[in-house]
């Protein structure tokens, strides 16, 4: 799968709310009521992300769980990213 060209991420870019670009990985910070509830979130994030075939970075402290997504095998940003970017996000709507 091809890397996405910078153009093509800052459009993704903008339909997906408080996702941000760092360097070679997109990543947003999620805040919850408590530590169940993010680890709730976490699970959900897991079965997505395992149906996709497609792994993000999970950073868990207590109430907020930040994920960080980049395609490794191709060295950057890729349109797997994105969609499970998107899917992550209709999960919290």
């Amino acid at each position: 799968m091809a890397k996405l060209e910078q153009n093509e991420i800052d459009e993704a870019l903008q339909d997906l709310d408080d996702w941000q670009q760092n360097g070679e990985e997109i990543s947003k910070e999620f805040s919850f009521a408590d530590f169940s509830l993010a680890m709730e979130f976490v699970n959900h994030v897991a079965g997505a992300a395992q149906a996709a075939d497609h792994h993000p970075d999970i950073d868990i402290r207590y109430d907020k769980v930040k994920l960080a997504l980049s395609t490794h095998s191709e060295g950057g940003l890729t349109k797997k990213d994105v969609e499970l970017a998107r899917k992550i996000e209709e999960m919290m709507a």
